[in-house]
């Protein structure tokens, strides 16, 4: 994984609430074997209308959106199944950070695990950003050492998040990486068996 220590980005509102998996990654696109190229298919129930056009009217399709890098959407963000395709998803499309009120908690978990900064902001703040975002395009600094978040205009935010995954983050280690970190101990006691 990348480290992520700091992005300063494009920030796309998507003013729903309980957006499920399925809305973000629909199970016909999960044969891929491979973590790459499910970006083409996120929101796809939302971003085509039937006979495959761009849908205009959705969010992620406004001009002013493309080149989005931070999401910040309404409470209950990746509900439903536990598909680990939805952060792929969002990633291989471009964000690295979805900021809402709430999470499913296996979707949260799932973005942690893939290198995406999941942020819950309180219900103030994400509607600040909600309002701003629907009358103009932004950017936000997210500062994970920190944990903040900022605009131009003057506006901060802090966020928690668990010191484990900070520092997995920060580091840009995934689960088996933590684990070759212990490589010394672990021959070590290899050894003695």
């Amino acid at each position: 994984m990348a480290e992520f220590k700091q992005l300063k980005g494009k920030a796309v509102v998507l003013n729903r609430a309980n957006v499920d998996t399925d809305q973000i990654i629909p199970k016909q696109f999960l044969k891929r074997i491979e973590r790459t190229g499910f970006g083409q298919f996120l929101f796809y129930d939302w971003r085509y209308l039937p006979n495959g056009e761009l849908n205009r009217e959705f969010e992620l399709n406004r001009p002013d959106n493309i080149g989005g890098t931070i999401l910040i959407t309404n409470e209950n963000f990746g509900c439903g199944s536990s598909r680990e395709h939805a952060p792929w998803a969002l990633l291989d499309y471009g964000f690295k950070v979805i900021i809402s009120p709430s999470f499913a908690d296996i979707f949260y978990q799932n973005c942690l695990k893939n290198g995406m900064l999941p942020i819950q902001l309180t219900e103030g703040e994400i509607q600040y950003l909600l309002k701003k975002g629907e009358e103009q395009s932004f950017s936000l600094e997210v500062n994970l050492e920190e944990q903040s978040i900022n605009d131009e205009s003057g506006f901060v935010a802090n966020f928690p998040i668990h010191t484990h995954w900070k520092t997995l983050l920060m580091n840009g280690w995934d689960e088996i990486e933590i684990t070759l970190q212990l490589e010394d101990k672990i021959a070590a006691f290899e050894q003695l068996a």
